[in-house]
């Protein structure tokens, strides 16, 4: 059964649990604490919701049982209720998001990304407008993990003569890219499904690239549900991001 509403619903499940994380981030408790009652807070609000509103659809999240009905199903919502933990738990930062997206029969079909410490919702529901080009000879920026960049990335970055730029979680990496702050999201340290789903619906519904850094397509609600890598550009960067990462593979095996 269709419902034209999921990109609505993507949106507000989103902005909701990120409301919610924010009044539970203003609670004064320790560090450890906010995580722990964020992960779980926010996973059982999104569940609740969506047991309610979509009861039939299956559900795949980083906080759940994996329940293997999902194979099966139609409709699958991947979500990630806290993407960012630890930098939720830190005062001050702003890198963290909750995902919600639906998979539908082989693709993802609607999305959405809650930057709530940063007052913004992306989604489907309102395909962010396409980011502006680089400026002409400026360096390319390209996100990265702030406590784990990719050795793979730093050599790209050399090859290309790209800039450095360190975020936080996948979801605020990736919506850097969809509002223009950085250049491309280049990741092959590996991450689970839910934590670039919803990013990738929002990037592709703004008109970007989305792939596996061979090119090859970027598929979910798969029975690992694990992604070995990501880019994520505008579509004219695309060519020549694939190339210098096919480069700096030859040159390193």
């Amino acid at each position: 059964m269709a419902f034209p509403a999921d990109d609505l619903l993507a949106r507000d499940l989103a902005e909701q649990a990120g409301e919610r994380l924010l009044k539970l981030r203003a609670s004064g408790a320790t560090a450890d604490d906010l995580r722990k009652a964020g992960d779980l807070g926010s996973q059982e609000f999104l569940a609740a919701e969506l047991g309610r509103l979509r009861p039939d659809d299956a559900v795949l999240s980083e906080e759940a049982v994996d329940d293997p009905v999902r194979l099966a199903a139609d409709r699958v919502w991947i979500i990630d209720p806290l993407d960012g933990t630890r930098e939720f738990g830190e005062e001050g930062r702003v890198d963290w998001a909750v995902h919600v997206a639906l998979w539908e029969r082989g693709d993802l079909t609607a999305g959405a990304v809650a930057l709530p410490a940063q007052g913004k919702v992306l989604s489907t529901a309102e395909p962010p407008p396409a980011p502006p080009p680089a400026a002409p000879g400026a360096p390319l920026r390209l996100v990265v993990s702030r406590s784990r960049p990719p050795e793979f990335v730093q050599r790209l970055a050399a090859e290309i003569g790209a800039e450095l730029v360190p975020l936080g979680s996948a979801g605020a990496k990736a919506s850097a890219v969809v509002t223009g702050d950085v250049d491309a999201y280049v990741h092959s340290g590996g991450q689970y499904e839910w934590d670039s789903a919803a990013p990738v619906a929002v990037a592709r519904s703004a008109g970007l690239h989305t792939s596996r850094i061979d090119g090859s397509i970027l598929g979910y609600n798969s029975e690992q549900p694990w992604m070995p890598d990501i880019v994520i550009c505008p579509v004219p960067l695309a060519g020549r991001l694939l190339e210098a990462i096919s480069a700096v593979q030859r040159r390193h095996e």
